[in-house]
């Protein structure tokens, strides 16, 4: 597991930025997800959230892989894995 040291800022004295400590990540996560519930979902029920939070959290974290390698790595993980209609529904 990697260490991660934890930095902070502090907005109320119009720091945006301390070493490497900054908000532009979670902010860009945050603005993504808010495009999405605007333009494509317009509804999210709170029951639902986490599961759109998930997908966009994996969204975020493979934008720099290519497409082709996203799909390569989904396939590899769906691989002998089955899903029913019951199983989708009682989540």
């Amino acid at each position: 597991m990697d260490d991660y040291s934890h930095g902070a800022v502090n907005h109320s004295v119009s720091q945006y930025v301390n070493d490497m400590a900054h908000t532009n990540g979670i902010e860009s996560f945050w603005a993504m997800l808010k495009r999405s519930y605007y333009g494509t979902f317009h509804h999210i029920l709170a029951k639902y959230l986490h599961r759109y939070v998930n997908e966009f959290a994996a969204r975020h974290n493979l934008r720099p892989k290519d497409t082709e390698v996203i799909m390569a790595e989904t396939v590899g993980r769906m691989t002998g894995k089955r899903l029913t209609y019951a199983e989708l529904v009682s989540n």
